[in-house]
């Protein structure tokens, strides 16, 4: 006779089994040795990442190697052990943060055959894996399901911290500043650390809160128990103080993440970014490639291009924008999820702005955030014709009302206006642009700098602000 848990195995669909099959076998494959019996010890780099297993499903930084010796261990044991939920949630975990460090989008589909696995051999009352879920389907940018599978744990398991992190991003995607605060501020209450002030300082960076965010990223590191820690609240540290126009302590920051973490491709691209603005296009490019070769994501792509177009290496520039088309899509095949707003940027400026006009309506539908109103704002400038000049403006007033102080932000806003005839209100904004951040792109900056050299100065006398003009948000 068939027990229950028989039962509940045989009514799984068909292509979890299936998948979960696959994945046994690679286990089993992998392994030539027997199963243990008992859990084995965690010396070492399995150690360090088994001290924080709880953590890796919360998304809390760890390094490859550690992911990778603590997923050989965890597969080791399920070898002998194919129906511990638990350590099937451990191990989709590890996977899906060792796929977002890395960038490679393999380790995503293996990570959720694995917490499907888990749910499928206990679905109820296992939060491991449901938490596991939501941080998935932020990490592939579908924030609705990681909102929905994080609203889940919090029903059920309302003081388990883990489902929080996911829960912060995807409300910071969806636009909705308070539901982030309110997570961040659960979240610092029930496991208060650096994972806590790291995901407080996104939300206070989303809100323009740039001294609060900056105190929050210097505690985090200060309180980082690994490298991976470490390295994450550098890098941070210095793209807020990029994002001020402070070029030089932007330097200190990733250069302190490289001496951290020599392989951070990240931290490297900012330090591309900074060697751009002080005039070091060589440097500059030295580092994007050095970056590209370490790990090829998309953004750090499109910024490389870019450099390349302003040097005037326009056939360059092109190939690098066909590999970020490519990179995309490849990511998006092996199951790593899609990335709409940055093709949508991509589009727009070096593409079909009709097209990113369409990707960006359906994504602002998806994720109505400021970032998707800026960019969708640009799409519609650059599509040009009065309704849709007219229209980017509602969106781009959306961005700097509801964003962060972001030089982009004002330099999309001023351009728009600056089509419209309002010349007041377009160097006001253009002036904003380069006063947060002079050298905030290569192409823009120097854009925004010949449109207010066109305009000129200010008539004596003139308002600085027009009755129907917002105030500019200000700083905290």
């Amino acid at each position: 006779m068939e027990t229950e848990h028989q039962v509940k195995r045989r009514r799984l669909p068909v292509t979890v089994l299936m998948g979960t099959a696959v994945l046994v076998a690679g286990v089993a494959g992998v392994f030539a040795s027997g199963a243990p019996d008992e859990a084995p010890p965690v010396p070492g780099p399995v150690g360090r990442a088994a001290a924080a297993v709880e953590a890796v499903g919360a998304g809390v930084p760890a390094s490859p190697s550690d992911l990778t010796a603590l997923i050989g261990d965890r597969e080791a044991w399920l070898r002998g052990h194919p129906d511990d939920h638990s350590t099937w949630a451990v191990l989709g975990s590890a996977y899906l943060e060792r796929g977002r460090w890395t960038a490679d989008p393999a380790d995503f589909p293996r990570a959720e055959m694995a917490l499907r696995h888990s749910l499928s051999v206990r679905p109820k009352a296992n939060p491991d894996a449901v938490a596991g879920l939501a941080a998935l389907a932020h990490a592939r940018g579908d924030h609705r399901a990681a909102r929905k599978w994080g609203e889940e744990v919090r029903k059920r398991s309302p003081r388990r911290w883990t489902a929080y992190p996911a829960l912060i991003g995807a409300y910071r995607h969806l636009g909705d500043q308070k539901a982030a605060a309110g997570a961040v501020k659960k979240l610092q209450a029930l496991h208060p650390g650096p994972q806590a002030q790291r995901l407080a300082a996104e939300v206070y960076r989303d809100r323009g809160w740039r001294e609060d965010a900056a105190a929050a990223l210097s505690d985090a590191t200060a309180l980082a128990d690994s490298t991976a820690q470490k390295v994450t609240g550098l890098y941070g540290m210095g793209e807020l103080a990029w994002e001020r126009g402070e070029p030089d302590e932007a330097l200190r920051h990733y250069e302190a993440a490289l001496r951290t973490d020599p392989g951070y491709a990240r931290a490297r691209a900012g330090r591309a970014r900074v060697m751009a603005a002080l005039a070091r296009p060589a440097d500059a490019e030295g580092d994007y490639l050095v970056a590209l070769a370490q790990t090829p994501l998309p953004g750090i792509g499109l910024e490389y291009g870019e450099l390349l177009e302003s040097l005037g290496r326009e056939d360059e520039a092109k190939e690098q924008y066909a590999l970020v088309r490519a990179r995309v899509a490849l990511t998006e095949q092996r199951g790593g999820g899609g990335d709409e707003l940055l093709l949508g940027q991509l589009d727009a400026d070096h593409g079909a702005p009709s097209a990113a006009v369409r990707r960006l309506r359906a994504e602002w539908k998806r994720h109505p955030n400021a970032y998707v109103a800026d960019a969708l704002a640009w799409s519609l400038f650059r599509a040009g014709g009065k309704k849709n000049t007219g229209e980017a403006l509602k969106y781009a007033l959306t961005a700097t009302d509801q964003g962060p102080r972001n030089a982009r932000f004002f330099y999309h806003l001023g351009m728009i206006e600056r089509k419209l005839g309002k010349s007041g209100a377009a160097r006001r904004h253009l002036e904003e642009a380069l006063r947060i951040n002079p050298s905030f792109s290569p192409l823009p900056a120097a854009r925004a700098r010949e449109e207010l050299n066109a305009l000129g100065e200010p008539p004596r006398g003139a308002p600085r602000r027009t009755p129907d003009e917002p105030a500019p948000p200000r700083a905290r």
